[in-house]
């Protein structure tokens, strides 16, 4: 690879169109990988995304746009897929370029359903793709408020330090504080559990619980998914640091998180069908509840709260008597 590696980013919802602004802000070009024709011709002609974050202005001299996957991956060095985990099996079968010789970065926080695996273990797994080419891009960061220029903070994650350094780098700017880490699997869980402890918290939320019960709630959700990351992957890590609890928090608590607001319709009453029809936004946490209940089946950490939103999800219980008992279950 000589000279400046080369970025694509894959995918058009918010967290693509965030991470391209971040790349154009350092970067003299990017491709851009987005399934919706009309979405390409709508930012060619009026420089912004039409579904996501339409705030957001690119200088479009900046971006090669394309609805060809196969056409993005081969231009580039280095593959950033920021799309639902629920699609990515579906967007791969498209394939017919080579990923063996690219460096992919995930910015989807989700498990593959397909395979039940997180989105680095899938690459590695299925496609060969060694650990030192896998790199995981975290929070706690919402891309809303990427787009709104307000201070934000990204974990980067790989096993290959210059190649972390490399991300964070070109995804730092005034407004974007980047750190790096070598535990790719541990933030990887972190930032799928995090979206099913933020449907617990929107639940509670529209249930009527106030915040001295959510705080219990978050508490307890940091030390389960330290228990649970610890029986995946057991390494040194802090559980307290950005990566992990500050993703925790900013999902479990912001305005902008689709995941907390999918917990509050469905403790308002909202059938699983009618929210997910409502928000017309993919909430990660949804999926991430079913395939982390049963790899629990396997690692057998002790997880009540992950128990009670599959319990409300998946098995169609009450939500309120759910919750009464899991509040006996918390200190």
């Amino acid at each position: 690879m000589n000279g400046q590696p080369k970025f694509a980013v894959i995918g058009g919802g918010s967290w693509a169109t965030a991470i391209a602004k971040m790349l154009c802000e350092n970067l003299p070009e990017i491709t851009w990988y987005m399934r919706n024709p009309d979405a390409i011709e709508h930012i060619k002609t009026q420089h912004h995304n039409p579904n996501y974050l339409s705030s957001v202005e690119f200088d479009v001299s900046k971006l090669k746009l394309t609805s060809d996957i196969n056409e993005a991956i081969a231009y580039a060095d280095y593959v950033i897929f920021a799309i639902p985990s629920a699609f990515l099996n579906t967007e791969l079968e498209k394939l017919t370029a080579s990923l063996k010789d690219k460096v992919i970065f995930s910015a989807i926080k989700g498990i593959v359903p397909e395979t039940s695996l997180i989105v680095g273990e899938h690459f590695n797994i299925k496609y060969g793709i060694p650990f030192e080419n896998i790199g995981v891009i975290t929070g706690p960061c919402h891309a809303e408020e990427v787009a709104l220029e307000r201070l934000s903070y990204l974990t980067i994650a790989c096993g290959d330090a210059q190649k972390a350094k490399i991300v964070a780098k070109i995804l730092a700017s005034n407004y974007i504080k980047t750190k790096i880490t070598d535990d790719i699997i541990g933030t990887e869980y972190a930032a799928m559990l995090k979206n099913i402890y933020a449907i617990a918290a929107g639940i509670a939320h529209g249930l009527g619980y106030g915040d001295n019960f959510q705080s219990v709630l978050m508490s307890n959700a940091i030390r389960e998914m330290k228990k649970f990351i610890r029986k995946v992957h057991r390494m040194k890590r802090n559980i307290n640091n950005s990566a992990y609890l500050g993703d925790l928090l900013v999902t479990g608590y912001s305005v902008f998180s689709r995941n907390r607001m999918f917990g509050n319709m469905i403790g308002k009453g909202y059938t699983v069908k009618s929210a997910m029809m409502e928000m017309s936004m993919v909430a990660e946490g949804y999926y991430a509840t079913k395939s982390t209940y049963l790899l629990n089946q396997e690692y057998k950490a002790k997880t009540p709260v992950i128990d009670a939103v599959y319990e409300i999800l998946y098995e169609g219980k009450d939500a309120k008597k759910v919750f009464k008992k899991l509040t006996d279950k918390l200190d």
